[in-house]
């Protein structure tokens, strides 16, 4: 072969080929992907969790502090429910907690707003014996104070759905109904749902009819499978591409993330490819 022939057949290769660098995966992107750190397993570094999920097409990374944002942002991505509103046990029905939980929001939305980030997490906290009522006025003081930061700033705060029957005992936003509520309260499009299909389907099932239903109250979405919290496989009861396209049909714009933790002895990668292929609708 001559060098000119040489040449000819080198720029015909792509060129992740001719510098040795892997080529992005591409997809359609009508519902847009994200992942939890969960989904890598053990073993990578965060830096690498970040090199491999944007070539496998992650457009976010849900729940991770600060210090870490310029590392997600180094590989073409965004962070995405930011930590801050309230923790598992201790949240926004509980109003002993809403000085440090207003502090958190007052510091952090600005700073989402600032590297573009759109949404921040809520968590309702434990129930400890409070009725509905009680829970919704409780979230409700603290809300009114911090959505119209939202507002400002265009971040959306999105409380999160739960089970209370397996993962979470006594959490009280465990069921679509009682979030829809306090979305109705708040009326503002700065503040909806973050529905976690996994915790979900454990409570209520009917997961496809209830998203129809309810998509105007929904600003993310979190995936696992049921049972085991692991990949969605044959092993498990959900069909999340019919949950994909549905989540699509119904006029959805804001991103899916997955949760789930790769069964022991898988290629964490591999998984999360034919995850992500799989929502890829």
């Amino acid at each position: 072969m001559t060098r000119r022939q040489l040449i000819a057949s080198g720029a015909a290769l792509p060129l992740a080929a001719q510098t040795g660098t892997p080529a992005k995966k591409e997809r359609k992107g009508r519902l847009r992907q994200g992942v939890c750190g969960s989904v890598f397993g053990r073993g990578l570094s965060f830096e690498e969790q970040c090199k491999q999920a944007s070539l496998l097409g992650v457009q976010v990374i849900d729940l991770v502090e600060p210090d870490r944002w310029a590392t997600i942002e180094k590989y073409g991505m965004k962070p995405n429910m930011i930590p801050g509103g309230g923790r598992l046990a201790d949240g926004l029905n509980e109003e002993a907690n809403h000085t440090w939980i207003e502090k958190a929001f007052q510091e952090r939305l600005p700073l989402c707003a600032k590297h573009k980030v759109t949404t921040m997490i809520a968590l309702s906290g434990n129930r400890r014996g409070k009725t509905d009522e009680q829970g919704w006025d409780a979230c409700f003081k603290i809300l009114k104070k911090v959505v119209p930061i939202a507002e400002s700033e265009g971040v959306t705060i999105c409380l999160e759905l739960l089970n209370s029957k397996v993962d979470h005992k006594d959490y009280q936003c465990d069921h679509t109904a009682w979030g829809v509520e306090i979305a109705k309260r708040v009326n503002s499009p700065r503040f909806k749902l973050l529905d976690d299909i996994y915790h979900m389907q454990i409570m209520e099932g009917d997961v496809i009819r209830t998203i129809r239903d309810n998509i105007q109250y929904i600003g993310h979405f979190h995936t696992a499978g049921v049972p085991g919290r692991h990949q969605f496989d044959e092993t498990q009861e959900l069909n999340y591409r019919a949950i994909a396209q549905a989540i699509v049909d119904a006029g959805y714009t804001g991103y899916m993330s997955h949760e789930y933790s790769p069964t022991a002895g898988k290629d964490a990668l591999a998984v999360l490819d034919q995850m992500l292929t799989i929502c890829d609708v």
